[in-house]
C-alpha cells in the first residue's frame, strides 16, 4: 500500500507545474511584507483602499524583519533571487508544508534529476544577466523532465508552448522536437526570460508572465489602482523611479501597453516584485499564476537547504558530454554500438529526437558520453551510409490499410509513402514489405504535442479496422497498441458489446 502511495505523488507532480494543487482558497490575500494581511480589496471604497495602499507602500520600502524569517541559516546560504522578504507568506509556507509532506518523494526525484543539470541553467542564466536561482523555474514547471508534457500540449524541461518555442528558433516537427533538448530548451528560457524581465522591471512579474503571458501581467497592471507617494525613496525600490506629478487616472488606461506598465510601476513606493503580490492580493491573477511564484520561492528555499526539509540531498552529476556531427539520417542505436554503451544512454543525452534517429538532409549533433568522442567518430567514419541507419519494416496483412499502419506506428500516412516509393501504397497487397522511417516507435503523446492536428495527422486518427471473425476487441487493441478503454470510448462500445465480424472500429492515434 505505501509502494502505490509513493507512486501515486509521483505520478501527480511529474508532469508540470499544473500538477501541483492551488493553495487553498482561505489563505488571507497576500502582502509584498510577511505577517502583514491586506484588506479585502473594497471597489466602492475608494478612500479605504488608498489608506490600506499607503499603508502597503510603507511596509515595502522597510527591510523585513529577520524574526519573521523562517529559521534558516542565511549566512551560508545565499540565494540570488529575493527569498527572504516573502519566505514567511502564508501561500510560500503552504508549498514549503506540501513540498516536505505529500510530495516529498516527488521532490527528491527532482532535486535528483535537477542536479545534473543545475550547474549548465546556472551559467547560462547568468551569461544572460539573471540570477541563477530563476532556474528553479524548471523545478516547478516540470520537475526538470525533458520529457514532460502537459494537457495545453506545452513541452519539456521549461514547459515551452510550440508557437513560443519557434519565434526563439527551435524546431519542432516529427523528426525533431528541441523543447525536448535540455540545453537549446534552456538557452530559449534564459532569452525569454530576459525578455520578460527588461519588459516588466521584475523577476517576479516575470516568472507571473512567463507562466500567464506577458499580455495577461500588462492587463493586471493596467487595472491595478496604486497609491502614488509623494516623495518616493529609490532605495526602497527594485527600479529607478520618477517623480511624477500627474495622477495615473489621467492616462489612458492601455492594456496591451507596455509604457502603460512602466508608468504605473514607476509611480509607485512598493518593489516590483512585491506588485506582483499585490496584483495576486486583487485577483487579477489566475490562481495558477497566483501560486506561480510562492512555488518558486518555496522550491528555493527546498532546494538550497533539502536536508532541513527531510529531503536526502542529491549526489552533483554534471551533465557533460562528447559530441559528434552528422549530416544524415543516423540512429541513435548505431551509435550505441559504436560507443559501446546502452541505447538508451544515448537516448537519454538526446531526448529531441523522437524517432531514436537524426532527421533526413540535415546537420545534426549527436551527444555522446564522456570520453567516447574519438571512438564513435573514429567508427562512425567506417561505417557504410546505407548501414548508419536501420529503419523497422512492416509486414503487411490481407486487407491492412496505408492509414492503420500509420496509426499503429504514430507517424504521419505520406512519411511512410515516402519511404516506400517503390510500392503501390494506395492498394497494398498482403505480403508487401514496407520501410517504417524510424528507429523505434514513437510516442503517441510526443508525436501529437509536435505535430498537433496538422492535415499530415489527421488522416491516420480517423483510421479504421474491419473486423474478422474470431477477434476480439482487446486483440485488436494490443495490434494497433492502444488502450482498450481508449478503443471502447472513440467507439462508444459498451462494456458488455459483443464483437462481430465485419463491423469497422475507428482507432485512436
Amino acid at each position: 500500500m505505501k509502494r502505490l502511495i509513493l507512486w501515486t505523488n509521483l505520478l501527480a507532480l511529474a508532469a508540470c507545474a499544473r500538477a501541483i494543487p492551488p493553495a487553498p482558497s482561505g489563505i488571507s490575500p497576500v502582502s509584498a511584507i510577511p505577517g502583514f494581511r491586506l484588506p479585502e480589496p473594497r471597489p466602492s471604497n475608494l478612500g479605504r483602499n488608498a489608506t490600506a495602499d499607503a499603508v502597503v507602500n510603507d511596509l515595502a520600502a522597510a527591510a523585513p524583519d529577520p524574526r519573521e524569517v523562517p529559521s534558516f541559516d542565511a549566512d551560508n546560504v545565499r540565494w540570488d533571487i529575493d527569498v527572504r522578504s516573502f519566505a514567511d507568506h502564508p501561500r510560500v509556507q503552504y508549498y514549503l508544508n506540501y513540498f516536505q509532506g505529500v510530495s516529498r518523494p516527488g521532490m527528491a526525484v527532482f532535486l535528483a534529476r535537477g542536479a545534473r543539470y543545475e550547474p549548465m541553467i546556472r551559467r547560462r542564466f547568468e551569461a544572460e544577466g539573471l540570477p541563477g536561482d530563476l532556474g528553479y523555474l524548471a523545478l516547478i514547471e516540470s520537475g526538470y523532465s525533458n520529457d514532460a508534457v502537459s494537457r495545453s500540449q506545452a513541452v519539456g524541461m521549461w514547459q515551452f508552448m510550440k508557437a513560443t518555442a519557434r519565434g526563439y528558433g527551435m524546431r519542432i516537427d516529427s523528426w525533431v522536437d528541441e523543447r525536448r533538448d535540455p540545453v537549446k530548451a534552456t538557452d530559449a528560457a534564459a532569452r525569454h526570460l530576459h525578455h520578460l524581465r527588461d519588459r516588466f522591471g521584475s523577476l517576479y512579474l516575470a516568472a507571473a508572465a512567463y507562466n500567464a503571458g506577458a499580455g495577461k501581467v500588462s492587463r493586471s497592471l493596467g487595472k491595478l489602482q496604486w497609491d502614488a507617494q509623494d516623495e518616493p525613496d529609490p532605495a526602497a525600490d527594485t527600479l529607478d523611479t520618477t517623480e511624477e506629478t500627474d495622477s495615473l487616472a489621467q492616462e489612458d488606461a492601455d492594456a496591451d501597453s507596455a509604457d502603460m506598465v512602466d508608468a504605473i510601476i514607476d509611480s509607485t513606493n512598493v518593489t516590483s516584485d512585491a506588485a506582483f503580490f499585490r496584483l495576486a492580493g486583487n485577483d487579477l491573477l489566475t490562481t495558477e499564476t497566483q501560486d506561480y511564484v510562492p512555488k518558486l520561492i518555496a522550491a528555493a528555499l527546498v532546494a538550497k537547504q533539502p536536508e532541513r526539509f527531510g529531503i536526502t540531498e542529491p549526489p552533483a552529476e554534471p551533465f557533460v558530454y562528447d559530441s559528434l556531427v552528422v549530416t544524415a539520417t543516423t540512429g541513435l542505436d548505431v551509435i550505441a554500438r559504436l560507443a559501446g554503451v546502452p541505447v538508451d544512454d544515448i537516448a537519454e543525452l538526446n531526448p529531441q529526437y523522437l524517432r531514436l534517429a537524426t532527421p533526413p538532409h540535415t546537420m545534426s549533433v549527436i551527444r555522446l558520453p564522456l570520453g567516447t568522442g574519438d571512438q564513435v567518430a573514429s567508427g562512425y567514419a567506417d561505417v557504410r551510409p546505407g548501414n548508419r541507419v536501420h529503419f523497422m519494416t512492416h509486414v503487411v496483412r490481407r486487407r491492412e490499410r496505408l492509414t492503420s499502419i500509420a496509426a499503429r506506428y504514430h507517424l504521419p500516412v505520406q512519411e511512410i509513402r515516402a519511404a516506400n516509393p517503390a510500392s503501390r501504397t494506395s492498394h497494398l497487397k498482403a505480403g508487401t514489405r514496407l520501410v517504417i522511417p524510424a528507429v523505434a516507435v514513437p510516442s503517441a503523446l510526443a508525436m501529437r504535442a509536435a505535430v498537433g492536428s496538422s492535415p499530415s495527422v489527421r488522416h491516420y486518427r480517423v483510421a479504421t479496422h474491419r473486423v474478422r471473425s474470431g477477434e476480439t476487441l482487446i486483440g485488436i487493441a494490443r495490434h494497433y497498441r492502444v488502450s482498450l478503454r481508449a478503443l471502447r470510448r472513440v467507439n462508444a462500445l459498451p462494456v458488455e458489446y459483443t464483437l462481430r465480424a465485419g463491423k469497422r472500429l475507428r482507432i485512436p492515434s
